[in-house]
């Protein structure tokens, strides 16, 4: 063992690793700080509704951070709008995939998709959806017809049950579901509508029709 302090592997080694987890605390820390920011704009968010839109003092207010903290992982507060909406897609989609693995057949994984697209126009979640989407809409991160990309990764989700229908264009045939019904969601959205369940059955009807014949 050399203690001299002359630089060997073994030190350089130790020394990655010290460093490495220097920097997983740190991304920790990091990780921790922007979950308060999402969530705290959200309530922030939701209380306005479409009146008014937050400012970043109300937005670090409600998560117990300061304007330093804020603007470590955020340029502007139109950056964490497009955050929000992102990180809405991926939790949508997320919850729309578990419902879909409680189906066995294809036909019912597609209902339980339209299901969960729409879920977005209950009562309980209708409110922050179009406040966001309304704070998204002025700030030219997004359009006011959906999250940004929504029916990217949502379609994905469609393509096997379609496939497994006999689609012969499965990908294309699942991007044109999602932006139909992502843009009905909109209509329920703005016009406060909530879906029903006679709703849920036709939309999941015209699902079905997109089919491409082999």
């Amino acid at each position: 063992m050399d203690m001299s302090g002359s630089t060997t592997e073994p030190t350089q080694d130790l020394a990655t690793r010290i460093a490495a987890r220097a920097l997983a605390d740190r991304g920790a820390v990091y990780a921790s700080e922007v979950r308060r920011l999402l969530d705290a704009a959200l309530v922030v968010i939701r209380s306005l509704g479409t009146n008014s839109r937050p400012r970043v003092a109300d937005i670090v207010a409600q998560a117990g951070l300061s304007n330093d903290v804020f603007y470590r992982h955020f340029k502007s507060k139109d950056a964490l709008v497009s955050a929000i909406l992102e990180d809405g897609s991926e939790r949508l989609t997320t919850y729309v995939a578990h419902q879909m693995d409680k189906e066995n057949t294809p036909e019912g994984k597609i209902r339980r998709w339209v299901e969960g697209v729409l879920s977005q126009a209950d009562e309980d979640s209708a409110a922050t959806t179009r406040a966001v989407l309304w704070n998204a809409g002025g700030t030219g991160v997004g359009a006011v017809s959906g999250p940004p990309s929504a029916s990217g990764p949502l379609a994905t989700l469609l393509r096997g049950p379609l496939a497994a229908l006999g689609s012969a264009a499965p990908e294309f045939d699942a991007t044109l579901a999602a932006h139909a019904t992502v843009g009905k969601l909109s209509d329920y959205l703005w016009q406060r509508i909530q879906p029903t369940d006679s709703d849920i059955d036709r939309i999941t009807e015209f699902c079905l029709r997109t089919i491409t014949p082999a």
